[in-house]
């Protein structure tokens, strides 16, 4: 049985989508519940038995009931999705005390406050789990215009390498997911701007296309079956190469607030 996170729309259900293609039971967790139940409906027909959890992921007691739900439903997950996260784009000069809260409530607190309970459960029961962490190529390389993201998803790729080790005498393996451009309907609206201003995205990537979204639920599929039961501690981009990208001669530099249409700063 697989628990995902944010699962009710975008990259989170397409990687829902492909364990439920292989059989698996599904429970959705989050916050909204048009979401949930719009999730639920599409998973049940493609034939997998769907559940889900009104649950935010700042909330370790939130995360407990849903957790228990599972259970109750469908036993024990066996496998953790920590999809779940927030971001949106914004110089670091203008970012709210609240807004850095809330990124790194959701995207750093949440992930590890979801694995614990999973990890929690398995240990009490003497079983084995595979967690994978959604994570962004940015926590390597820096993330302008999304420092609380970037910063947050550093933490995440950290705690990958970390609960890895901790974890894995007692059978569960940790590893880490970077999805690069998978164009889907659940965009945010900062990604479809950016998508706007690019007339032919193909060229713009490394493999000459983007990504599929199916890809990402093969690649989860892949970090959770026997095939790599050996596979912990890693974090595997997907991303044709584009995370890699170099160019012989640096472009002319352009900050943060001109890419946005911002006015020059005034306190």
């Amino acid at each position: 049985m697989v628990l995902v996170t944010g699962g009710g729309t975008g990259l989170g259900k397409a990687i829902a989508t492909e364990y439920a293609r292989l059989g698996a039971d599904i429970v959705v967790a989050g916050r909204k519940a048009e979401h949930l139940a719009a999730a639920r409906e599409y998973l049940a027909g493609l034939g997998a038995r769907t559940a889900t959890a009104t649950c935010d992921i700042r909330e370790p007691a939130e995360i407990e009931a849903a957790f228990d739900a599972a259970v109750d439903t469908f036993g024990l997950p066996d496998v953790l999705i920590n999809n779940a996260a927030a971001n949106f784009p914004v110089p670091a000069e203008e970012m709210s005390p609240n807004a850095w809260r809330t990124v790194v409530d959701i995207t750093l607190n949440g992930t590890y406050f979801c694995a614990r309970e999973f990890a929690r459960r398995h240990l009490a029961a003497g079983t084995p789990g595979s967690i994978v962490n959604i994570g962004a190529s940015y926590a390597w390389t820096g993330g302008p215009g999304f420092a609380h993201s970037a910063a947050a998803k550093a933490g995440v790729k950290n705690m990958v390498e970390t609960l890895a080790v901790e974890w894995g005498p007692y059978g569960i393996q940790v590893n880490g997911l970077v999805p690069g451009l998978f164009p889907h309907e659940d965009m945010t609206g900062d990604i479809k701007g950016n998508l706007a201003r690019t007339h032919d995205k193909d060229p713009c990537q490394p493999a000459m296309r983007v990504g599929r979204v199916r890809e990402l639920g093969w690649a989860a599929t892949f970090l959770t079956s026997p095939y790599a039961r050996f596979i912990s501690g890693h974090t595997l981009v997907v991303d044709g190469a584009n995370w890699q990208r170099r160019t012989l001669l640096n472009p002319t530099v352009v900050t943060v607030r001109e890419q946005m249409g911002k006015r020059p700063f005034e306190p």
